[in-house]
């Protein structure tokens, strides 16, 4: 198949805030949010502010990336470390006492790969109370990652994860 990016088109996806908004957010993102200098008792905070459902005693460390805030719902007792990357096109729920650990990566974002202008396929995703992403786990679009199951450290979930199960790269030493 020939692909014609130019004829992308991007149809039927909403950012979900007006083009102010969003210039507002990707200049205190990375002017103040990622800083390590930020405090990070202030980062909930901070999301709040533009939209973000933020719950109790959540910890959200530097270099941590949020694509859109206004989709984001996080309840209490959660920590995102080091370097994670909600890339939340479409909304990202966390549930409470969640890990999700140094430079994971949940993305919500994708592409229809038969489609000649690669138009948006983009899907949410869920962690379930108890869940934990580890380090450089990645977890793609339209994925739930079941009550207390695990995304192993450098693992991909490309479909759901049930409840207590594991995903890993593969055997271990």
């Amino acid at each position: 198949m020939d692909r014609s990016l130019r004829r992308f088109t991007g149809a039927g996806y909403d950012k979900g805030r007006p083009l102010l908004v969003q210039a507002a957010w990707f200049a205190v993102l990375n002017l103040l949010f990622v800083r390590w200098w930020f405090p990070a008792r202030w980062r909930p905070a901070l999301l709040r502010a533009f939209g973000a459902r933020i719950g109790q005693r959540v910890l959200i460390r530097h270099r941590v990336r949020v694509h859109w805030p206004w989709r984001l719902e996080v309840g209490d007792d959660v920590w995102i470390g080091e370097g994670a990357w909600l890339l939340n096109l479409e909304r990202i729920t966390i549930g409470s006492d969640v890990c999700v650990s140094q430079e994971a990566f949940l993305c919500t974002g994708s592409h229809q790969r038969r489609s000649a202008t690669f138009e948006f396929d983009n899907a949410p995703i869920r962690l379930e109370s108890g869940a934990w992403v580890a380090a450089r786990a990645a977890v793609l679009r339209g994925v739930t990652v079941g009550r207390g199951a695990v995304v192993g450290a450098s693992a991909v979930a490309r479909r759901d994860v049930g409840p207590g199960a594991v995903v890993t790269t593969g055997a271990s030493a």
